[in-house]
């Protein structure tokens, strides 16, 4: 067999379950390197070997899953857009809208890349060309060789790294300054002022209208109101104020009765190998992060992780599962404190605070998980049809792009098999993840239905940098490694803008799926 048909079936079968890989289980969310990369990281030289490796077309989703089962508001202009949200409106208003948010926010875009292009001097873009150019990865091994040895032989293999420009400044991973509604913000302006106020005026009525919520949550939650207005779109609480306190009372309570009657059982031998798998994947949820480094964040995620594949046997415990907590968790914790949340230390917190957050967080993952729970079943017949759909889309909004994937031999299951199983969590920093929830939880199943349009407008935001790979192991590396590590609010607009406008053009469109 050739050694360029070696390579590519090396990466179909190994690209995502080699520590050492690009990515390795984590995205841009927390790559397993220098937590001081950007959007503008370039690829670095590495040695160039050949890979000769024995043939096999993955023939089977159950196949492919299984060697691959560890990888798993910003502008006045955004009040149009939220607004229409929750009407049926005529598709040519909609469209319109949107065309109106994307056209602003390319302009910015613009002229950012402009001053950019301003701060790096002609030699700087020439050396880092060079790098660019010089960029390949390969090994030589055979497939019987790929034992556990192997593997460890791989994670030493010098691979392509994205270095950072030293120009650029850190920016923190769950929130930046620049971004509104997060920790450590500037002063809020007139309208962030008005918007926090109305949030306010809507929740503090005797009965809160949902629609109404739904509607000014689309474009963004005021950092303040989140965690309450999170668990009315979610279903944890009742929209009747009344009855709130009641709830959180009698559903917190519940959720320890389950602790005290199936905790102690992690280590019958039925439920060993759910325990083992959880416990090993915890250190790995946002690594980069130091808050969920802690011991005691750590105990929590495995409680809530644990009690939840017990109470859900067709499903269990699947990996992937352990990231839809940390959004939650992060949310609820800013419920009570002020001050920024990367390096908090939660020990510092009475028990009965992290014992509510911690059930809390459980509740909510668990109304999310309820919508989607096809994706964690047996064979994941959920992520499947995701999947299938995300190519049918791509081939109708961009054939340029869908014709180039096709012709690499780049299959969607191998890089967007983790952008449903995760949410798209292994692609975004977490402040984007948080964002991008507040939209999902104002629409109409936008954890499944609306997440498939987010996935079509971020692959297809990148058809650029997809167009100008060449070869497959070229495209795979993006595709596992995009540059998301700088985004913020103002990006997700923009996604989240491009995302409306697709679904309204083709969700009541069956038709346009079809030549």
């Amino acid at each position: 067999m050739s050694s360029e048909g070696g390579k590519k079936q090396f990466w179909k079968r190994n690209v995502s379950k080699v520590p050492g890989s690009i990515q390795h289980v984590y995205g841009a969310q927390h790559p397993p390197f220098d937590p001081l990369l950007h959007a503008n990281l370039l690829k670095a030289n590495s040695k160039s070997q050949s890979v000769s490796m024995r043939t096999k077309k993955v023939t089977s989703f159950q196949e492919f899953e299984s060697i691959t089962s560890d990888a798993w508001d910003v502008g006045d202009d955004d009040d149009e857009l939220l607004a229409m949200a929750a009407q049926n409106l005529n598709t040519d208003v909609v469209m319109e809208t949107a065309n109106k948010v994307l056209q602003i926010h390319s302009k910015l875009q613009e002229q950012k890349q402009q001053d950019k292009q301003i701060e790096t001097s002609p030699e700087q873009l020439d050396r880092l060309e060079q790098v660019n150019n010089k960029t390949d990865i390969t090994r030589s091994t055979s497939a019987v060789e790929l034992n556990r040895s192997g593997l460890d032989d791989f994670e030493n293999t010098s691979l392509p790294r994205q270095q950072s420009v030293p120009s650029r400044s850190t920016i923190p991973l769950v929130a930046r300054i620049a971004d509104q509604n997060t920790s450590d913000a500037p002063l809020m302006t007139e309208r962030e002022m008005f918007r926090l106020e109305k949030f306010r005026q809507l929740l503090a009525g005797p009965n809160t209208d949902l629609e109404e919520l739904r509607k000014f949550s689309w474009s963004g939650i005021p950092r303040q109101v989140r965690p309450i207005t999170w668990k009315l779109l979610s279903g944890y609480l009742p929209a009747n104020a009344e009855r709130r306190e009641s709830t959180l009372q009698r559903k917190r309570a519940e959720y320890f009765a389950f602790i005290e009657h199936y905790y102690d059982s992690r280590n019958d031998e039925h439920h060993q190998d759910t325990y083992r798998q959880i416990h090993i994947d915890i250190p790995r949820t946002n690594p980069l992060i130091p808050l969920f480094q802690q011991a005691s964040v750590q105990k929590i995620f495995e409680r809530i992780l644990f009690i939840w594949a017990i109470r859900h046997p067709a499903s269990g415990y699947v990996q992937g599962i352990n990231d839809l907590v940390t959004p939650f968790f992060v949310v609820f914790v800013f419920e009570y404190i002020e001050g920024e949340v990367e390096n908090f230390d939660v020990s510092s917190l009475p028990d009965e605070v992290l014992q509510n957050i911690e059930a809390d967080s459980f509740w909510c993952m668990s109304k999310l998980l309820d919508g989607i729970q096809d994706n964690y079943t047996f064979a994941q017949p959920g992520i499947q049809k995701k999947v299938k759909a995300l190519q049918e889309l791509v081939s109708r909004i961009d054939e340029q792009v869908h014709k180039h994937l096709k012709q690499s031999e780049v299959e969607y299951l191998q890089f967007a098999f983790r952008w449903m199983n995760n949410l798209l969590m292994r692609e975004l920093p977490l402040r984007c993840t948080i964002r991008l929830w507040d939209t999902y939880q104002s629409e109409p199943d936008g954890f499944s239905h609306f997440h498939l349009y987010v996935c079509a407008a971020f692959l297809v935001k990148w058809r650029k940098e997809i167009l100008e790979e060449k070869d497959f192991q070229g495209l795979m590396i993006l595709l596992q490694n995009l540059p998301t590590m700088h985004w913020g609010n103002e990006e997700i607009s923009v996604l989240l803008a491009e995302s409306y406008r697709l679904k309204y053009a083709f969700a009541d469109a069956p038709n346009h799926y079809k030549r």
